[in-house]
């Protein structure tokens, strides 16, 4: 069976506001924050970014991964009823 209905990042949001936040907004705020403290102090911007670039990408795992439980969620608990 394919799921043919997509979850918005606001579906989510509402679902579970603090996990969400803490998967998606968490590490692109570090990321922008790590950039910003190389930049302060003088540090190699290409380790910042390289950091920045890992958090980013975890950001987008977690969240799909975040989605595609939720997903299975809302499909076992309409297959209960």
């Amino acid at each position: 069976m394919v799921w043919s209905e997509t979850i918005s990042y606001s579906e989510l949001f509402r679902e579970s506001p603090i996990e969400c936040s803490l998967i998606s907004i968490g590490p692109v705020a570090l990321a922008f924050g790590q950039l910003g403290n190389s930049y302060i102090n003088g540090i190699s911007p290409v380790l910042a970014i390289a950091f920045a670039i890992a958090m980013i990408t975890f950001a987008v795992v977690a969240t799909g991964h975040y989605a595609a439980a939720y997903r299975l969620r809302q499909l076992e608990s309409s297959a209960t009823r």
